[in-house]
């Protein structure tokens, strides 16, 4: 294999807590393998999903773009086949990419997943053997489901998730597959295969996306008693509204609530997620032994993220697509010997926008000037170096859109119509127990976390759009007053009201100018229900003028 560029591994499980770690202090579950690319490696303590939500945060990773500007939201949709990917760019440059596992990038609606392996070729990768996450294995096949029919296990599978469907997401026993032929255990021997069949001149970029610890709570065979309930840490519990928070919010607050999760239900729960962590991290061992046995591994940058985490109780939630730590902070780690220093770790807020950047920049290929990310390479070279101030996350748009600003030490949301969710003190409060807003010694500091557009002496400011994207306003399209129109482009506030003449905003180099050229008018492709400015769709952009 060429050595003019380091292989590439990347690890993503799905739904792991960033506090899910034996090197993250956990006091009770074990990660030697994990904990393995952080001590040959660099952890990154303080990495914030820029999506809660499944799809959009893989949109986000392998297009390098917020979710506001990929316009995925939801569990579905696709981006454009053609459109510049991670895995395109490292083709490019040399790499023979290859995915195995979960993807995600398209909607598992109950057919073959090969039938869609054209797609995934033209996403940019050369191999694939493609799975579906836990639930969507119950409607959709793949070379996965077509080797456990074989077995005679698909059925048992399909029966046993019609039956957890009926507990509310709180089913909590070990799945009726075997231990090795469990979903993760599947993705992981044919990782491992992978590795020690590769034979190729190019340098290997192999990502593996593992379903787990994602629910149900179904470990299978010793991972399922693995770890003592009893002995699993308490959840955070949900605690009486502050006096001063809005009514509205603290009804918001209390319909989030799971009431079906009693103490000893979380306490279950949490340990079968562990065991399914353990599962991950048995074979994350697995996969480090070919790179070793093949003498790969000082020449392999490792790289470990998950797409969000998990509640797991707290706040007696479940699951993901809250703001609250445990749902959107996220384990996040980098391994390549010789180049990042072994055993460190950075605690700068950092975002899953940055990973693709930050793996191009590593292996020295460029990342383009599309990309929203932010390379973390000046962090692993020098530990005061300046990143991100803040980091966002986002949820679907429309009226029930939120945006999550974060720093090392505040957090803000903001409804999709710009009212104040939550603002929060995470040096005081690390557990989230209490809302600021509405609280009148917090006025000023609400007001300056809001990230208000143009001023660029605000404390915060939201990620500005991609360069060469256009944006078309039309008459009749609810937008507020012409002079407000830039000022919402850039801070990502859904917005109201009437705007007549048409408009159209050209954003370059990531800055909004007024000035797009008439030849620009046929290029208007960002539309309404797609775009941060959540109108219908101005499909006729023949006459538009300019402001």
């Amino acid at each position: 294999m060429s050595t003019d560029r380091p292989n590439i591994l990347i690890l993503m499980t799905d739904q792991q807590r960033a506090d899910h770690l034996s090197c993250a202090g956990h006091p009770v579950l074990q990660t030697p393998n994990m904990d393995r690319i952080a001590n040959e490696g660099m952890r990154f303590s303080q990495c914030c999903t820029c999506s809660p939500i499944c799809m959009p945060a893989r949109a986000s990773f392998i297009s390098g773009l917020y979710p506001h500007n990929h316009h995925m939201w939801h569990n579905s949709g696709s981006l454009p086949e053609n459109e510049e990917s991670l895995f395109r760019r490292l083709q490019d440059a040399g790499y023979r990419t290859a995915h195995i596992g979960k993807s995600h990038y398209y909607p598992h609606a109950g057919d073959h997943l090969k039938d869609h392996e054209p797609y995934m070729h033209a996403r940019g990768f050369d191999d694939i053997h493609e799975t579906t996450g836990p639930w969507a294995t119950c409607s959709t096949d793949s070379y996965m489901t077509d080797h456990w029919a074989d077995l005679g296990l698909l059925d048992a599978f399909r029966d046993d998730y019609g039956k957890r469907r009926q507990h509310d997401g709180i089913a909590v026993w070990p799945s009726p597959l075997p231990e090795e032929e469990f979903l993760d255990s599947y993705i992981g021997r044919t990782a491992k295969e992978y590795l020690q069949e590769y034979d190729d001149d190019r340098p290997f970029c192999t990502f593996v996306g593992f379903g787990g610890p994602h629910e149900p709570w179904d470990a299978p065979g010793r991972y399922a008693t693995m770890y003592d309930p009893a002995q699993m840490p308490e959840p955070i519990e949900p605690t009486d509204p502050n006096p001063w928070v809005p009514g509205d919010l603290v009804s918001a607050r209390k319909r989030a609530r799971h009431e079906g999760l009693t103490p000893e239900v979380i306490a279950a729960l949490r340990a079968n997620y562990a065991g399914k962590v353990s599962l991950l991290d048995d074979w994350f061992g697995e996969i480090f032994g070919v790179l070793d046995d093949r003498g790969l591994a000082d020449n392999t940058l490792v790289v470990f993220w998950s797409d969000h985490g998990e509640m797991a109780g707290d706040h007696q939630c479940l699951h993901k697509s809250l703001f609250y730590e445990s749902s959107v902070m996220v384990p996040l780690m980098f391994r390549w010997p010789g180049h990042i220093d072994a055993g460190a770790m950075r605690e700068n807020v950092t975002t899953t926008v940055d990973i693709p950047a930050t793996i191009l920049d590593l292996v020295g290929v460029d990342a383009g000037n599309r990309s929203q990310g932010k390379s973390l390479q000046p962090l692993m070279e020098e530990r005061l170096a300046d990143h991100r101030e803040v980091v966002f996350s986002e949820i679907c748009p429309a009226k029930f859109g939120h945006i999550m600003a974060r720093t090392d030490g505040w957090k803000y949301v903001m409804s999709a119509r710009g009212d104040s969710v939550w603002l929060g003190d995470l040096t005081s409060d690390p557990e989230e127990l209490n809302n600021l807003i509405g609280h009148p010694a917090y006025e000023e500091l609400e007001a300056g976390m809001r990230p208000e557009p143009g001023h660029g002496d605000h404390r915060l400011q939201a990620p500005q759009m991609a360069p060469g994207v256009l944006v078309v306003v039309g008459p009749g399209v609810p937008v507020v007053d012409a002079d407000r129109v830039l000022r919402q482009v850039r801070s990502l506030h859904l917005v109201e009201g009437l705007v007549d003449p048409p408009q159209i905003l050209r954003v370059s180099g990531g800055a909004v100018r007024e000035d797009a050229g008439d030849d620009d008018l046929g290029h208007a492709v960002i539309d309404a229900g797609r775009s941060r400015l959540g109108v219908p769709a101005v499909a006729d952009s023949g006459r538009l003028r300019r402001v």
